[in-house]
């Protein structure tokens, strides 16, 4: 463990690269279909493994998904660029060549906004945001020497979001991914799952005295399949630099892979010079070119952003910010929530059923919002029993929502009349109802009379008895109290 005087001498620095893999159909220059499980070697084609004579075709829909990307972001979106072929050699790597976007990334600049559990907030720089292909899956399989490949993945559209180095520790690092995968989800763009491999991470990270005006030396790391992972990974490289750097040696320019069953980084490769790809523009493609009017229809079709949604939770429906942050990590959920709100004013117990009862019934279930029986104008009407105690809550949550889960075409107040769990709330039958529990119970009257209050709750309970749950709690401890103190 490194000793906090020490850790407390550096500052830290980090770049993160995100790759998104784009929700479209098929791969970003041929027909191949996109489906992860396939069995492999599949969903390929002589464009996909790169024969002689073959010519890629640019998937509009990944464009479509990359600007929208961008516009969410407050990027520049670059009006005409050119594809470049990055040259390298992988065997999972079929043309010997990813086609990729260089000196013209389809977005440039722009912001994701964070904020980390203990309250910092504050915008993260991108660099750019561009588009390019992914490569296959080379395979290893334990106790065989030889490397399998999978060229199903080659030639997936992906977007690779490269951040400005201006993340400074590991939990801000997790709000940033965090903040992306909710952003590509809201978007439609990409499913964020990182145990798939559809949005992975690689960390370039760096330490320097508090103070300096020069970065030290960043080392990549890769193999981080969660957002908890990459937060480890960047934990555990923080504290190996500071302590290289403290015994008096070099980092080195390289690569590392993260072990996630020890929480440590190992070394890949050694980098003794930056990578030189040999850049130059595709020639098989036409230059992309953005239109005003394509633009302007992508613009329009983004659905309300995470941001946008939690500006409007706190502002417009006044529930607390930990609600806010809470509902718009879904999508569907804060859709919900909104319509919801159209339905009742009563907003904060509108989120307590979201955030309670109805997300423990999706989790139990296994089910996404869109399969939620009851509609939001029902749970409106069940919130407005509870409101107008006509229902206590307790009935309300443990047997009126069941039931409606089980006959959603029922309302809350069918429910409620039918199984005569309506709350008693007439005062002149309460009244005459504690009048005979207090009678029946002389002795602990006159206890509670001399200083033992917490025979309220026995009363109470008596009462809650004898109507079967219905009596009105409110109603039924002022005229508890009135009776017991006169």
């Amino acid at each position: 463990m490194l000793n906090p005087e020490i850790r407390e001498k550096y500052e830290v620095v980090i770049g993160l690269e995100v790759h998104c893999q784009l929700l479209t159909n098929s791969k970003i220059f041929a027909s191949d279909t996109v489906e992860f499980g396939s069995m492999p070697n599949t969903n390929v084609s002589v464009i996909t493994l790169g024969h002689p004579g073959t010519l890629p075709k640019l998937n509009k829909k990944a464009v479509e998904h990359a600007i929208k990307m961008g516009l969410a972001c407050g990027c520049h979106i670059t009006r005409h660029s050119v594809f470049a072929r990055k040259n390298y050699f992988y065997p999972d790597l079929p043309k010997g060549y990813q086609i990729s976007q260089d000196k013209t990334s389809i977005c440039l600049g722009g912001t994701i906004h964070i904020k980390t559990k203990d309250g910092v907030e504050k915008s993260i720089g991108l660099t750019r945001i561009h588009l390019e292909e992914d490569a296959g899956k080379s395979i290893h399989l334990a106790g065989e020497a030889d490397t399998l490949v999978d060229f199903n993945r080659a030639g997936t559209a992906l977007i690779e979001i490269v951040s400005e180095p201006e993340i400074r520790s590991s939990d801000e690092a997790y709000a940033y991914l965090t903040e992306v995968r909710k952003l590509v989800r809201y978007l439609e763009i990409c499913d964020g799952n990182m145990e798939e491999g559809s949005l992975r991470c690689d960390a370039n990270i760096s330490v320097m005295p508090k103070g300096s005006p020069v970065f030290g030396t960043k080392v990549e790391v890769k193999n981080m399949n969660s957002i908890n992972n990459v937060k480890r990974a960047i934990e555990y490289e923080i504290e190996r630099q500071i302590l290289e750097v403290e015994q008096g040696k070099a980092i080195q320019l390289e690569t590392r892979l993260f072990n996630a069953n020890n929480g440590q980084t190992y070394s890949m490769r050694v980098k003794e010079t930056m990578n030189d790809y040999r850049y130059f523009p595709e020639p098989d493609l036409t230059p992309l070119v953005i239109s005003e009017e394509w633009l302007t229809s992508i613009r329009q079709s983004l659905p309300s952003l995470p941001q946008e949604l939690f500006e409007k939770f706190t502002s417009k429906y006044g529930i607390p910010e930990y609600d806010a942050l809470v509902l718009t990590d879904n999508k569907e959920i804060a859709l919900y929530f909104d319509a919801l709100c159209h339905y009742t004013t009563n907003y904060k117990s509108a989120s307590n059923w979201i955030m309670g009862s109805v997300k423990s019934y999706l989790n139990e279930s296994g089910l996404t919002v869109s399969q939620f029986p009851i509609l939001p104008e029902q749970l409106a009407g069940l919130i407005s029993l509870v409101d107008s105690n006509k229902v206590s809550n307790s009935v309300a949550s443990q047997k009126i929502f069941p039931a409606m889960l089980k006959q959603p075409s029922l309302s809350a107040l069918a429910i409620a009349e039918s199984q005569n769990l309506m709350q008693e709330s007439d005062t002149n039958s309460l009244q005459t109802l504690i009048n005979e529990i207090l009678a029946s119970h002389p002795q602990k009257v006159t206890e509670y009379k001399k200083g033992k209050k917490g025979l309220l709750g026995m009363f109470m309970g008596e009462v809650m008895k004898k109507t079967g749950g219905k009596a009105d709690p409110k109603l039924t401890n002022e005229l508890l109290s009135k009776s017991l103190n006169t």
